[in-house]
């Protein structure tokens, strides 16, 4: 016999209802916060930044693909990794899909990872993906828009990432754990791991000048996410306790 409250279907639907409501608010409220995005100011992007792509060797408007909006997923792949990150492997299951879409929108999604684009097309093609991926391997544009982070950053314990000064050095015994976890999924130590960290920024393309509209970190990629939304509304919800996930042909079975 099930512990979570019952009741007839009479108090169901009150209670469905109810919550109704607070979703409608909460999509008006999304759909406020999706204008105030639009806008924000434009920053131009004066600084050239280079690029490896399967199409050879690219700028930053190069990856644009002649349209006039770019997202960019900054995939947590370094130069050492072994492979990609899970995390960031289970959000790119769910935008691959998205991509024709949204080509046909005008608007253009794009992976970059530091790692060498010969890492990044074998990982893609174990993974079965065909979204644009490139390498910005040697470039500083993962730096720039805090999506990595130098040695220095790291060892003064003041990364900026989330628009804020963070320590992400660990202490104590805390450490030997968190270099076991990141070996055993990307085959590296903590460190080396979490210079690199997730986020996604968009922009602008007019008249021939590229413009920085809006990035975003930590669980302001929730809503990329695309397991996490079905989850929200499955009966027990996101249900988690720790690191559950782990890439799509990984799982012991479906």
């Amino acid at each position: 016999m099930t512990d979570h409250k019952t009741g007839t279907r009479e108090e169901w639907l009150a209670a469905r209802l109810e919550l109704l409501e607070a979703e409608k608010a909460l999509t008006r409220r999304g759909d406020e916060l999706a204008r105030w995005r639009q806008e924000l100011p434009w920053v131009r992007v004066d600084k050239e930044y280079h690029f490896e792509t399967d199409e050879g060797p690219a700028s930053l408007a190069d990856l644009f693909r002649g349209r006039s909006q770019l997202l960019v997923y900054h995939f947590m792949f370094g130069p050492d990794y072994a492979a990609g990150c899970p995390s960031c492997s289970a959000i790119a299951d769910g935008f691959d899909g998205s991509v024709v879409h949204l080509a046909n929108h005008d608007v253009t999604l794009c992976a970059v990872s530091r790692a060498p684009l010969a890492k990044l097309r074998a990982y893609k093609r174990r993974m079965g993906w065909s979204f644009p991926w490139a390498s910005s391997y040697g470039s500083d544009f993962n730096y720039d828009f805090h999506a990595a982070h130098t040695e220095e950053e790291w060892r003064s314990g003041a990364v900026e990432y989330n628009f804020r000064k963070s320590d992400f050095r660990p202490t104590g015994q805390e450490g030997a754990g968190l270099d076991e976890f990141a070996s055993s999924i990307v085959g590296t130590d903590w460190v080396t791991y979490r210079r690199e960290g997730p986020g996604v920024s968009a922009f602008a393309l007019e008249d021939g000048v590229v413009y920085h509209t809006y990035s975003a970190y930590e669980r302001g990629l929730d809503g990329l996410w695309g397991m996490y939304q079905w989850l929200d509304r499955a009966p027990l919800g996101r249900n988690e306790n720790g690191f559950w996930w782990c890439r799509h042909d990984e799982y012991d079975s479906q």
